[in-house]
């Protein structure tokens, strides 16, 4: 954390001696310097500021300063009142902070600076070089001065810089209406969903995450952030509970920077440790050049104990090499003392849009396709990966285009003690046919680099039909999937939501009525009710989620539709059913979320004496299949389990969806059979911490 503060800091002193966040028509006046001309003020403000300080300022004893040669980095704020204040002191000796902040205590009230003629806050950085230097009082000369060429470029090089600063402007919030992403979280959606899923509204909603001008539409997020607003002067306060750390905006430019904290403390019972805990510190920078184009990037370090039951699962999907886990949705971990875990985690992704109707990104991260809380089509759960994103709007179409680059991380894939890299596509169409009725078409496929055949050209065009071309380049070398989503308005209160999946489809063997294995289907019904029971901002979803064994694998192993050991689509893979009911609900900056989670599953029991693959596995080889036919969701060590998992907590800062929670789960796992993969658990994990909201933790597998 101090780092990251460090790293404010001294992105707001390049800006030199001026404001950092917002700039002004005239800076703070000495009494000294109101008879000054208006050319004069800012200099004179500089000069009486370093006389004030040259006279005042007492070197403590302990340091001498005939030997002693350093600086001290001084963060201030002159306020709407015309008052100083310290914000931040760096030095390396405490006595030199202590001695500064002593000095500015007794400065004078000053006449405040103005902007558009009314008084405001500025934020200055300064330099005091110890041993101390008299000041000398520069005076900048306007009449006009003949230079030489030499002397002309110097005067340019020496006032560009000051130039800069002069164009900084207040920060618009211009996140709000960009084409950048909305950090997805389950629980934040939740916020804007009735609005966009409102009667009439020509939006589309599965695609996601969604960018900020779309939403924009149809809820105002800015005013939103700004209703949640704390009445606070202080610059501390501001940027706890209302800012960004930094932002800064220009003519042409802006961009914002934020600390990311997920610091959690809590305890699982049927452990043998003391306790569960998360640390993660990152950064994470957003901004736009121009408006076109934009940026963003978040980097994370982190180190963390989780329950039993999850440290369990980030081992058992461990990556080849020596590192023992794969934390779920993160990815690789390295060990961390003994019983603990280092993942660091890096997302990034550029985006630009040339026209209204056409918006492509390029970066490392993940996307998801859906209205409910599970996606059998694509989700997000597993490890970000790099991927390139087009998106095209008009009339009554959206049409989502997404070429992924993808790893198989297993021992048995390895070559050259590398991980094996793989590559999906898919489109997504989505169509609102009616004011109440949208319908979407999905199709995927995922490829292999086979005969060194890399990014396989033929499926880089966004219009065209992915199964065909898995016939022309064989069928060994692709797995194509298809699906249909669809959802219905049954007024602005009631949706419903739904997917069908198609991995494999034999017409005969389904009227054959044999429960054949090639029917590798999948099927999601789903339901919200807004503000339920006329009680604003209460959303109550029921899900259910059925997949038959063996959809998403494939004859090729390395074809499965996963990366990282984790599914593309639903977080359990295949062979299971499943029931899921939520309940969401903010007031103001407090929020609560409860979920509950019921369903079974099939499992391989992996022994000597039955090795065969029940259709659970999406990595499973489907040779070693338990029958042709008679195949039935459950099949395997059959495996029952509900989970309940309530939080509630406090948005901290709505700008920045910095919040305070606890969070309890409780779980249950009852496999008919224990093996050394599939153990009986009884969890209770209770949880407590401050975190940053940028993406969802799924911790119900």
């Amino acid at each position: 954390m101090k780092r990251i503060l460090l790293f404010a800091i001294l992105s707001m002193s390049l800006l030199g001696f001026t404001q950092t966040s917002l700039t002004y028509e005239k800076p703070p006046v000495f009494s000294e310097c109101e008879s000054e001309a208006i050319d004069q003020v800012k200099s004179c403000f500089n000069y009486t500021l370093q006389s004030h300080i040259y006279k005042n300022f007492k070197v403590p004893n302990i340091i001498s300063e005939e030997s002693y040669n350093g600086n001290i980095q001084i963060l201030f704020e002159v306020n709407n009142e015309g008052d100083f204040k310290v914000i931040y002191a760096d030095a390396t000796y405490d006595e030199l902070k202590e001695e500064s902040r002593r000095v500015f205590d007794l400065l004078p009230k000053v006449e405040p600076a103005t902007y558009n003629g009314k008084p405001t806050y500025v934020q200055y950085s300064i330099l005091i070089a110890i041993p101390l230097t008299e000041p000398v009082r520069e005076i900048e000369k306007t009449k006009e001065v003949k230079l030489s060429k030499k002397d002309s470029l110097n005067s340019i090089l020496s006032n560009e810089f000051d130039a800069i600063a002069d164009q900084l402007k207040p920060y618009e919030k211009l996140e709000y209406t960009s084409q950048l992403n909305i950090p997805f979280s389950h629980s934040y959606y939740a916020r804007f969903d009735d609005e966009m899923n409102a009667i009439g509204t020509n939006s589309h909603t599965a695609a996601k995450p969604f960018v900020y001008s779309d939403v924009n539409k149809y809820y105002d997020i800015k005013a939103e952030k700004e209703s949640l607003a704390k009445d606070t002067d202080s610059w501390v306060g501001r940027k706890l509970f209302n800012e960004h750390l930094v932002e800064i905006q220009s003519k042409d430019y802006w961009f914002t920077v934020d600390p990311i904290l997920d610091l959690q403390v809590g305890r699982d019972g049927a452990a043998d440790f003391s306790s569960t805990w998360n640390n993660t510190r990152g950064i994470f920078v957003q901004g736009g050049l121009g408006k076109k184009f934009n940026f963003s990037a978040s980097v994370y370090e982190s180190q963390g104990r989780f329950a039993d039951y999850f440290n369990q699962y980030a081992e058992s999907i461990r990556a080849s090499g020596p590192d023992p886990a794969l934390i779920p949705g993160r990815g690789i971990a390295k060990r961390f003392k003994d019983d603990a875990y280092d993942y660091p985690v890096a997302e990034a992704y550029l985006s630009y849009t040339p026209s209204k109707f056409f918006n492509i990104q390029f970066g490392h991260g993940k996307n998801f396709i859906g209205d409910g809380y599970r996606s059998l089509l694509q989700s997000d759960v597993a490890s970000p990966y790099p991927f390139l994103k087009t998106n095209i709007k008009f009339w009554k179409i959206k049409y989502t285009s997404t070429w992924m680059s993808l790893r198989d991380v297993r021992d048995e894939v390895i070559e050259d003690k590398t991980f094996r890299t793989k590559y999906m596509a898919n489109h997504y169409l989505s169509w609102n046919v009616s004011k109440r009725l949208n319908i979407g078409l999905f199709e995927s496929v995922m490829w292999q680099n086979s005969n060194d055949r890399g990014f396989d050209v033929n499926y880089l065009n966004p219009i065209i039909f992915f199964r065909a071309i898995e016939f022309q380049t064989g069928q060994g070398n692709g797995n194509a999937i298809l699906g249909l989503s669809s959802k219905y308005k049954l007024n602005n209160k009631f949706n419903l939501y739904g997917q069908f999946l198609v991995d494999e489809f034999s017409l005969s063997d389904i009227t054959g009525g044999e429960k054949s294995w090639k029917n590798k289907l999948g099927f999601q019904l789903g339901t919200k009710y807004f503000n339920a029971f006329d009680v604003d901002n209460l959303l109550l979803q029921a899900e259910y989620n059925q997949v038959r064994p063996y959809t998403y694998a494939h004859n090729t192993v390395v074809l499965n539709y996963a990366h990282n050991n984790q599914p593309m689509a639903h977080l359990w893979g295949a062979n299971f059913r499943e029931l899921v009911l939520i309940g969401r609900y903010n007031y103001k900056r407090w929020f609560a979320d409860a979920k509950f989670i019921i369903g079974q599953r099939g499992f391989d029991f992996n022994t000597d004496e039955d090795s065969f693959n029940y259709g659970g596995d999406i990595y499973g080889d489907e040779d070693f299949r338990v029958g042709n036919t008679n195949i039935k969701i459950g099949q395997g060590n059959k495996t029952n389990s509900f989970m309940t998992e309530i939080q509630a907590g406090y948005l901290l800062n709505p700008t920045t969806n910095l919040k305070v929670f606890t969070n309890i789960i409780f779980r249950d796992f009852n496999p008919e059979a224990i093996t050394a993969s599939t153990m009986d658990s009884n969890t209770l994990w209770f949880s407590i911490g401050v975190r940053t909201d940028l993406f969802n933790w799924y911790n119900d597998f």
